[in-house]
């Protein structure tokens, strides 16, 4: 849930990155970070182990001007795409304001895609939270593969409650910033719309 700091005039939001293993979470963020104005944002935070490359999370802070007065800063994060650390997943979707479910488009992975997506609704109903309300969009990550489904089957299976969709090859950043460009839109409306901003 956006965070008004009255002090320091900002709004905080917050953005996670959801998705499997190895699917491209890490690299979409490590993509903005590169892109993104370095005066613009803070300092790219990362824990990696010997077989994930995402432990805890990614966090970038980037100001994206401000909304009634108040300066906007976004945090992103991405959660351990392990199933053994879901507790870690949950606890980063605590007050979550939009999600990015980044799936992996090959063949072999589809149903790691459903499982996640499946583990994601589970792990916001914790909160008394359906992914429905919350804002999100879904990328279907490596694209650029050869053995992968046709987009048209992972969105009927992936994308429940026809959000905003994007191909992506996140490694070349095909995808990366459309992405992230909607979630912040989507996020801004529904956080202006509910604080009455």
């Amino acid at each position: 849930m956006a965070f008004i700091d009255v002090k320091k005039g900002q709004l905080q939001c917050k953005i996670v990155y959801y998705g499997t293993g190895l699917g491209g979470k890490t690299t979409n963020l490590r993509f903005l970070h590169k892109e993104t104005d370095p005066k613009k944002r803070g300092k790219l935070l990362s824990l990696e182990t010997e077989t994930e490359r995402t432990l805890f999370f990614d966090f970038v802070p980037i100001s994206m001007g401000k909304i009634k007065g108040l300066e906007t800063r976004f945090s992103f994060y991405t959660v351990p795409g392990q199933s053994f650390y879901n507790l870690t997943r949950r606890a980063i979707l605590k007050q979550v304001d939009g999600i990015v479910f980044v799936s992996d488009s090959q063949v072999s992975r589809m149903e790691a895609n459903i499982d996640s997506i499946l583990n994601l609704e589970e792990n916001l109903q914790t909160y008394g939270i359906q992914l429905k309300s919350v804002p999100h969009v879904i990328q279907y990550n490596k694209r650029d593969l050869e053995d992968t489904v046709s987009v048209d089957e992972m969105r009927n299976e992936l994308n429940r409650y026809h959000v905003p969709d994007f191909e992506a090859v996140a490694i070349k950043g095909e995808g990366v910033i459309e992405a992230m460009g909607m979630i912040v839109k989507m996020v801004t409306e529904k956080v202006v719309f509910d604080l009455k901003l």
